[in-house]
């Protein structure tokens, strides 16, 4: 079987992937890489690089280099060196190496999300072809027994019927297809805090290359660069993600992604100047600024039905903590694209609980984690043990406690370095 550009398919399969985020151009160079037909279908009418900066860890960028994506990568993101942890003093609680500095043999890579979107859809349109990714067309509704699945598009009117053997629903955290089979979850669950975020073009800070995290788990700074420095000027990108907690109801969902004034939120940090960063200048730098409830959903008991499977946010949407949401869903991705590469097309559903079988209690084990505040859990430890700073970091938590909480978290998310880089070296050799 071959497509119009002239690529071998090993068998008479195919597999059609909904939304064309992160985690479906990772499965869609996935399956292509084992040799199986897909395609995608994307509700949005032109994808564009938006959104601001995500960290994608060793353990995923294992993954995208086995698809000859590390030279990409690594033209447009920075090596993440390390994660700092302050207080909002501006004191160092912890820090630790990342990516290569850690002893991976890829690095922990950040980068703006539209970017790797960007590089992702190009992969995949070199490699499927120009017609893989269709824009425009949202799900409806599915048959999971049949794998029929109906699409409308939204400027036109149109609708569509579509069949293929396999149907991966990975349309986000407000996926269409989660929502028919599970028509009575309601909204997503909202966590009390909401995210401000935006970039700035600035001097970056601490290494050039660390991501920090400072203040409490009712208001943090999150900030790293995402860009090369500009040789002349020094300055790079810089990703910033302001946090309060606001008490009540979420913003309903036309709200999310609402830009808003900078009087909004910065008062709270006005004095969170230090000799290393100044925070209100962060803030001031930016020309935008875009507000997000921070939310997730509560762990499904099922995300395979019949010919359908969720993947990505809309199996597992968790909150932005640990720097694990696209991670996960590449991890999701390849675990996925092995269990289809190794079924008949007869066997698709089993090849989906299989899969369902090895990544949903590890993805529910993260969300519940991060519902406890992952590794950010020691700014919290600080503030109520030291809440006017400290002399010495050790009068407040042992070296043997802050080494606890951040292996702990280690251990859930799959960043164990041993599996990674042994992953790497069977490739390499």
């Amino acid at each position: 079987m071959s497509n119009r550009r002239g690529i071998c398919y090993l068998r008479d399969m195919e597999i059609l992937i909904v939304g064309a985020g992160i985690g479906g151009l990772s499965l869609a160079l996935m399956l292509h890489a084992r040799n199986i037909r897909c395609s995608l279908v994307e509700a949005t009418p032109e994808l564009r690089p938006l959104g601001v900066g995500i960290n994608v860890q060793p353990s995923a960028v294992a993954e995208l280099t086995m698809l000859g994506l590390l030279d990409r990568l690594a033209a447009t993101g920075i090596e993440t060196a390390e994660v700092c942890y302050y207080t909002r003093h501006g004191q160092l609680v912890w820090s630790e190496p990342r990516g290569k500095a850690a002893g991976y043999l890829v690095p922990q890579f950040s980068i703006h999300r539209g970017q790797l979107q960007m590089l992702l859809l190009q992969a995949v349109r070199e490699r499927l072809g120009a017609d893989a990714v269709s824009a425009g067309w949202e799900a409806v509704e599915v048959d999971p027994d049949k794998g029929k699945i109906t699409l409308l598009n939204r400027a036109s009117g149109e609708r569509r019927l579509r069949r293929a053997d396999g149907i991966i629903s990975a349309d986000g955290i407000h996926s269409a297809l989660r929502r028919q089979f599970y028509p009575d979850e309601g909204p997503a669950r909202y966590s009390g805090h909401v995210l401000w975020r935006a970039t700035t073009i600035g001097k970056p800070f601490l290494t050039g290359r660390s991501m920090v995290m400072a203040g409490h788990a009712h208001q943090k700074l999150v900030t790293y660069p995402i860009s090369r420095p500009h040789a002349e000027r020094g300055e790079s990108l810089i990703n910033w993600i302001a946090e309060l907690a606001v008490p009540g109801d979420g913003p309903p969902k036309h709200d999310w992604n609402k830009e808003v004034g900078l009087e909004v939120f910065a008062g709270p940090f006005a004095s969170w100047t230090w000799d290393w960063l100044d925070v209100p200048a962060l803030f001031r730098g930016a020309s935008n600024y875009f507000e997000f409830p921070m939310v997730d959903r509560d762990p499904l008991p099922r995300w395979s039905h019949g010919r359908v499977t969720l993947l990505g946010d809309a199996a597992h949407p968790m909150y932005p903590i640990g720097s694990n949401g696209a991670t996960q869903a590449v991890l999701d991705a390849r675990v996925l694209a092995d269990q289809i590469a190794g079924s008949p097309v007869a066997d698709l559903p089993s090849a989906f609980e299989r899969y369902e079988a090895d990544r949903l209690p590890k993805t529910a084990n993260i969300v519940m984690a991060n519902r406890a505040q992952g590794p950010d859990h020691v700014l919290q430890v600080f503030e109520e043990r030291a809440p006017n700073g400290f002399s010495q970091v050790h009068d407040v938590a042992s070296q043997q406690e802050l080494e606890n909480i951040a292996a702990g978290y280690k251990k859930i998310v799959g960043l164990d370095i041993e599996t990674v880089n042994a992953k790497m070296r069977a490739y390499s050799g």
